[in-house]
């Protein structure tokens, strides 16, 4: 990718794609209170400490369905889960769960998403204020 296409500059030859990650921002703006919600759920129900939230486009096969793209108009699908599963599903591998416990921010504060896109996937943490 040359650097106008990440600047999302071109010559005119054809429309320049919006990030999927501006998507991504508004669909976690709407969502916040719901998933602000399933973590303060999952932590006081002692399911875990560390709750993640899945966002993605197509089908995956972790966590939770907490809010479904296509009934709510949206262009993300969000599930819930959690660090432990992550773990058994060989995600965060047990060598790395140290240094991933050290990026978590706090489940009060912020989102931890897990953003899955065609060329791979990545940990985001969002704010709910």
């Amino acid at each position: 990718m040359n650097p106008e296409e990440l600047l999302g500059q071109n010559d005119g030859q054809q429309a320049p794609q919006e990030s999927p990650l501006i998507s991504l921002k508004k669909d976690l703006e709407f969502y916040k209170d719901t998933i602000k919600e399933v973590a303060v759920e999952i932590m006081v129900e002692g399911l875990s400490a560390y709750p993640i939230f899945i966002a993605h486009q197509h089908e995956i096969a972790l966590g939770e369905l907490i809010l479904d793209h296509k009934e709510l108009g949206t262009n993300w699908t969000i599930q819930a889960s959690t660090l432990e599963e992550f773990q058994e599903k060989g995600i965060v591998q047990s060598n790395k769960k140290d240094a991933f416990l050290q990026s978590y921010k706090p489940a009060d504060d912020f989102m931890c998403v897990f953003v899955v896109v065609p060329e791979g996937a990545n940990f985001v943490y969002f704010p709910y204020k």
